[in-house]
């Protein structure tokens, strides 16, 4: 295939918000006629509604998806859910972020290696790595949309008492067996930068049904105090530790940090969130369209979705069958103006942070297999008719 240079750029992200034109106008009229933008009422509001539409009891709204990450593995250990140099299962293709605040707060990260035909952590992965490093939790990545036997490993960390907990950054909207990604664990993460599903610029979130856990994670986000929470937690919490009145707006209750994201931000969520049907029946449109393409392609190694309900894919992955193939078709996409990245963050154990700062050496084949031989490209739910059909043309044999 000749490279086509008249053709307009296909990038990953096409605009920061949906309906850009009319959110940036409210969100300019909110700044100049709001009160308050640091967080508040819109933060409260963005929070109660994200956690309804869910299926969550509560949702903490912070500055990004990473520090939703890192607000949530400090209070499982605060919490004692958690202690120091206990092994915590991670998902071999993940983010960065996801494995960081692991070895930052003390804990051995585990890498375990993903399934060719899921992209993620399959129940026979999880048992082979529970067998030689016994887990206490299992920090799940939910990649680019996709999972695997979800009931399965669910009733394996049920077993075998690991503390399962989702990132479903990737995965807003993915429904299998009936119920949505990020509600199968204690507790899930969401980013809203502007690649994700929904966007507020720079934001993500943590949700569970834990009232207890909840309260901490709000404890968490902000210094430690007890000012976000209500009137009812913070008495019991100052008679506890004997906290008078007038100290409490200055009393730090346990190890936290400043993660607050502000009025503005999540206005824009309030904004977006009722996108959502919208955003998840396009993505998953356009890759039920880039997945009739690619089966009758033999090249290419197809993901296995039969068991899922709904997709709603993050963005489209393309792996090759072997390394020539892989080199054809980066080639191919990038000739044709088609932006282009590796798959997340290859395998992570093959970072050079996680080599510095981990002893673990997995050998984790597929994951490496997927980073040699795989990339993706984007699914926008803001793509035309004219954008698809010529990425479908590009997964042609």
């Amino acid at each position: 295939m000749k490279k086509d240079t008249s053709q307009k750029p296909i990038g990953l992200v096409k605009s920061t918000f949906i309906s850009e034109a009319d959110t940036r106008r409210k969100l300019a009229q909110f700044v100049r006629s709001a009160p308050i933008l640091s967080m508040g009422e819109q933060t409260s509001l963005f929070e109660t509604s994200f956690a309804k539409k869910q299926g969550r009891d509560h949702a903490v709204f912070v500055n990004s998806g990473s520090s939703a990450n890192l607000i949530l593995v400090q209070a499982l250990l605060n919490l004692g859910k958690l202690k120091q140099n206990d092994h915590v299962g991670i998902s071999s293709i993940t983010w960065a972020t996801n494995v960081m605040p692991i070895i930052q707060l003390g804990l051995i990260p585990v890498a375990i290696d993903t399934s060719l035909q899921t992209l993620n952590v399959s129940p026979s992965t999880l048992a082979k790595q529970h067998a030689t490093t016994p887990l206490k939790a299992l920090f799940l990545t939910n990649a680019l949309g996709f999972c695997d036997n979800m009931n399965e490993i669910v009733r394996f960390c049920k077993k075998n008492k690991i503390l399962l907990i989702e990132d479903n950054c990737e995965s807003l909207g993915s429904v299998v067996n009936g119920k949505l990604l990020g509600n199968f664990g204690l507790a899930s993460t969401f980013s809203f930068f502007v690649a994700h599903h929904l966007s507020t610029i720079e934001g993500g979130m943590v949700v569970t049904d834990d009232d207890t856990l909840h309260q901490e994670l709000v404890k968490v986000r902000a210094h430690g105090w007890d000012r976000n929470l209500s009137s009812r937690s913070q008495k019991k919490l100052r008679k506890i530790h004997h906290v008078d009145p007038f100290f409490a707006k200055y009393s730090f209750y346990d190890l936290a940090y400043n993660v607050r994201s502000t009025d503005i931000h999540a206005y824009l969520g309030n904004i977006q969130l009722p996108y959502w049907d919208t955003i998840v029946t396009n993505r998953a449109k356009n890759f039920s369209q880039f997945e009739i393409a690619m089966r009758k392609n033999p090249e290419l190694i197809v993901p296995e979705v039969g068991h899922m309900d709904i997709v709603s894919n993050f963005a489209m992955p393309i792996i090759a069958k072997d390394v020539k193939l892989f080199t054809k078709y980066r080639k191919r996409f990038q000739d044709n103006m088609v932006e282009i990245r590796p798959i997340i963050a290859g395998n992570i154990a093959d970072q050079p942070f996680y080599k510095k700062y981990s002893s673990q050496s997995p050998e984790n084949s597929n994951a490496r297999f997927i980073h040699e031989r795989g990339f993706y490209f984007t699914n926008s739910p803001e793509l035309t008719v004219s954008e698809k059909s010529r990425l479908v043309s590009l997964l042609q044999p």
